[in-house]
């Protein structure tokens, strides 16, 4: 595919273009720290809507980071274009999740083997029954291997991704505290992009996976700032660019 192309919402005019991994943090500032702190070169590739698309080298592997907005409709968009028109095969989600399960703490790793989540997002591909987002296996092999060499505390399960950040929770019925029955069932974390992320890689024969640093603890009640949130989850990007490194051949 040409680095020259264009879609509504990238639009890239460099020799350079993407990587085979792109990782994908919601925040474009959280991208271009990303970018200046870790990459060898780096070289801003797309500026679209102000979302910071960068591609340089880390360990000698080519590799962009590019933000993608918060919420399943904003990256759905984003890895949608990547996937097809741009010959990712790799997106990374490297983001922040709000903690529901007590040992599961501030600055914690969580890998989301799976995504559950109260979005219709799965109603376009006309699906029967209910699809389970899942990252892929290589994926996520890889980052539990990263988080090891890295010293990283990491937990893996399910996350729940979720299209409502502010919730009305001012009268919910007893029985149906929709956080005591997802902490109930296992579920470590809350997030809003993991399950699109999964299905559009499921559609599209390629490869997703969302690593989290745990920014918040929902049940305990504390949390990191913005610029915590923005510069401090170096953890993370750590192990996400040594699963891009370690992908650059399979």
């Amino acid at each position: 595919m040409s680095n020259f192309a264009t879609t509504p919402h990238i639009n890239v005019q460099n020799e350079i273009g993407f990587g085979k991994t792109v990782l994908m943090p919601g925040d474009p500032l959280r991208s271009k720290f990303i970018a200046e702190k870790f990459l060898e070169n780096p070289v801003l590739v797309n500026n679209v809507r102000g979302v910071h698309g960068y591609t340089g080298y880390y360990k000698g592997v080519k590799v962009s980071v590019m933000a993608s907005g918060m919420g399943m409709p904003a990256i759905g968009i984003y890895s949608h274009e990547l996937f097809n028109f741009f010959g990712v095969e790799n997106i990374i989600r490297v983001g922040s999740a709000g903690s529901i399960q007590e040992h599961i703490n501030l600055y914690d790793i969580v890998i989301a083997q799976g995504a559950c989540t109260d979005s219709n997002f799965a109603h376009q591909f006309h699906f029967p029954g209910t699809f389970a987002p899942i990252a892929d296996f290589t994926l996520l092999s890889e980052a539990v291997k990263a988080c090891e060499n890295n010293g990283a505390t990491y937990h893996v399960g399910n996350v729940n991704s979720s299209d409502v950040f502010y919730g009305d929770h001012a009268e919910v019925p007893a029985g149906l505290d929709t956080l005591y029955n997802q902490k109930k069932m296992g579920v470590m974390a809350l997030e809003m992009e993991a399950a699109a992320l999964y299905m559009n890689a499921a559609r599209y024969g390629k490869r997703g996976l969302c690593i989290c640093t745990i920014s918040d603890h929902i049940i305990k009640g504390v949390e990191t700032t913005a610029e915590e949130r923005q510069t401090a989850f170096t953890q993370m990007m750590k192990v996400a660019l040594d699963v891009a490194v370690a992908m650059e051949n399979k």
